[in-house]
């Protein structure tokens, strides 16, 4: 099996669980550390041509990560593709269950049932608070409905102001985020890189978590310790 991801985290599932099917993987896939395979663009550019001179045998895609038009140019080609969709926690373990099997997967990774353990013992938020989620400014994004990282903050108390909007990812200006008055604003480190001198300036007197964007936003081996790992960064949000 040759198997070519463009999504980074499928690339670490796979990575982990089929040692050796991987032959490419786009620049943003940075999981695990020291990945060897080639190199075929980005997640919104890849090179087609590049990917199709491996000879894959399944190519790996999802419906917000990568273009409809470099997938259909793929297919058109030749290649088959898997697109998966993933909005909330568990069609990301159905998803991920999926992409394995169509790598040739045949027993069930170990990493995959403790992170679906981890998730299903989540204890009931015992508060529950409200959050601004800038994935991106200049001009300034923030998540809307039907996310997977907003599933994964509401399943750890924590709900966005925008989960009712009828965008996914809407353009909100910065005047109207200050005054939507949040509980916490919540700054991951991608797609854009906010930190602690980049980000939290944009709003005085509320308290801002910087998290783990991979935590946030990824499905795969690190979902097993996302819950730890991001809970750990909102408590310790600070104005």
């Amino acid at each position: 099996m040759r198997v070519v991801s463009l999504v980074p985290s499928l690339t670490e599932a796979v990575a982990r669980s089929a040692p050796g099917a991987l032959v490419g993987a786009t620049d943003w896939c940075t999981h695990p550390p020291g990945l060897d395979v080639v190199r075929v663009g980005g997640t919104k550019n890849p090179e087609t041509d590049r990917i199709l001179s491996l000879a894959p045998d399944l190519v790996i895609a999802n419906e917000e990560e990568n273009r409809a038009p470099d997938l259909a140019a793929l297919r058109a080609a030749g290649a088959e593709v898997l697109v998966t969709e993933i909005r909330d926690v568990p069609q990301a373990f159905h998803e991920l269950a999926r992409v394995l099997d169509a790598c040739g997967v045949t027993a069930r990774p170990r990493w995959l049932d403790e992170a679906e353990r981890t998730w299903l013992s989540l204890p009931e938020p015992g508060t529950r608070r409200t959050a601004v989620v800038p994935v991106w400014r200049r001009p300034w994004v923030v998540l809307g409905r039907d996310t997977f990282a907003g599933d994964v903050l509401a399943r750890l108390g924590v709900g966005h102001v925008h989960a009712t909007h009828p965008d996914r990812y809407p353009r909100v200006p910065l005047e109207e985020l200050r005054a939507s008055e949040p509980d916490v604003v919540v700054l991951p480190d991608e797609p854009y890189r906010f930190t602690a001198d980049d980000g939290p300036e944009a709003f005085p007197g509320l308290p801002c978590a910087l998290v783990s964007g991979r935590h946030l936003t990824w499905y795969g081996p690190s979902l097993a310790e996302a819950p730890r790992v991001l809970g750990e960064a909102l408590r310790a949000a600070r104005p």
